[in-house]
């Protein structure tokens, strides 16, 4: 956890909404200097910050809104502070809550030095890093058309279907085992709603290929080095990580990518873990994607994988693949080296 520490004149809590918003300004000494609730306007927000514009920062949780904000800061050249959400207790675990409280215990965390830091990530590249997380959905809602399909001939004692359903090859004639018609419509309903979305899948790919501005090409190439790592899995952690030298350590990234769990230690006893959705998401989805890709045709990786099996079980197994992959993606970007198999197990 990092806080903002910078020393100023002025202090403004945000309490963002997607309509209003509720500002409270503080002076170095804790006096309250202005304490309200705006519309989200640029112009509004500008002329109520003016009196204070010689030396403010702001600070805002981060919430689904929070990009025109952090925008305008930075087109304005004012200080802007993006606050880590599940680290903001201060602000959720209060007996009283409102927006006006709210926006206070921002400001008054920001003068203290305790309000905890968010990556702002960089403007031109959030189209295309929320374009790759947008097509991840809809991979994930045809996921479950297919897991539908799957569980519907488990009930009826039916032969499996074989090889996997995202390959068309193996939806022919799927509806056809079953004898009556309403369960044949469920099927082909299911079918008909996975093969629209394997266009706009494939559309948001050509796109995403075509049009995404790779902040840095050769890191790109390193990655799609690692067995199994296609271009759109090579762009989804590039777009995800940014770059690597805002992490300090390997542990730092693996943490970030939620690749370990972190523990919870107390007089020297371990009484638990948590922090499990605190992280990215979807690096943690791509570093699992990538630890089953690259068992494909890897005789050597499936071979260790067997050995961990033994030891930890199937899932932790790939988990601590997964996290292997993770750490070596990080002193790959960090020393732009190519994939090394022979390292990799060493």
């Amino acid at each position: 956890m990092r806080f903002y520490t910078g020393q100023h004149k002025y202090y403004c809590g945000v309490d963002l909404h997607a309509r209003t918003l509720y500002l409270c300004v503080l002076d170095d000494k804790g006096t309250i200097r202005l304490h309200t609730r705006l519309p989200c306007e640029p112009r509004r927000f500008l002329e109520a910050l003016e009196p204070y514009r010689s030396d403010v920062v702001i600070g805002c949780e981060c919430i689904f809104c929070w990009y025109w904000l952090a925008d305008l800061c930075a087109g304005e050249a004012i200080p802007f502070v993006l606050g880590h959400a599940l680290y903001m207790k201060a602000i959720h675990a209060g007996k009283a809550k409102n927006d006006k409280i709210d926006s206070h215990k921002a400001a008054t965390l920001l003068r203290g030095g305790a309000f905890p830091v968010a990556f702002v990530y960089p403007p031109e590249m959030r189209p295309t890093r929320d374009l790759l997380r947008r097509r991840l959905f809809f991979a994930r809602k045809r996921g479950k058309l297919f897991g539908h399909i799957r569980s519907t001939f488990q009930q009826h004692n039916l032969p499996a279907p074989t090889g996997q359903l995202r390959y068309n090859k193996h939806r022919i004639g799927l509806a056809d085992a079953f004898s009556d018609p309403v369960l044949r419509c469920a099927i082909e309903a299911d079918l008909a709603l996975a093969d629209r979305y394997d266009v706009v899948i494939r559309e948001l790919e050509h796109t995403i290929e075509a049009r995404a501005q790779v902040h840095d090409p050769e890191a790109l190439e390193l990655l799609r080095t690692i067995p199994g790592v296609g271009k759109i899995l090579a762009l989804t952690i590039l777009y995800e990580v940014h770059h690597i030298a805002r992490f300090a350590s390997v542990q730092d990234f693996s943490s970030y990518a939620r690749l370990v769990k972190s523990e919870h230690r107390s007089a020297g006893k371990r009484t638990g873990s948590g922090g499990a959705k605190i992280g990215n998401a979807h690096l943690k989805w791509a570093f699992s994607e990538a630890a089953v890709l690259f068992l494909k045709g890897n005789p050597r990786g499936q071979a260790h994988l067997k050995r961990l099996q033994r030891k930890h079980g199937k899932g932790k197994a790939l988990s601590i693949l997964a996290a292997r992959l993770g750490r070596s993606v990080y002193f790959m970007l960090k020393n732009q080296e190519a994939f090394d198999m022979d390292r990799f197990y060493s």
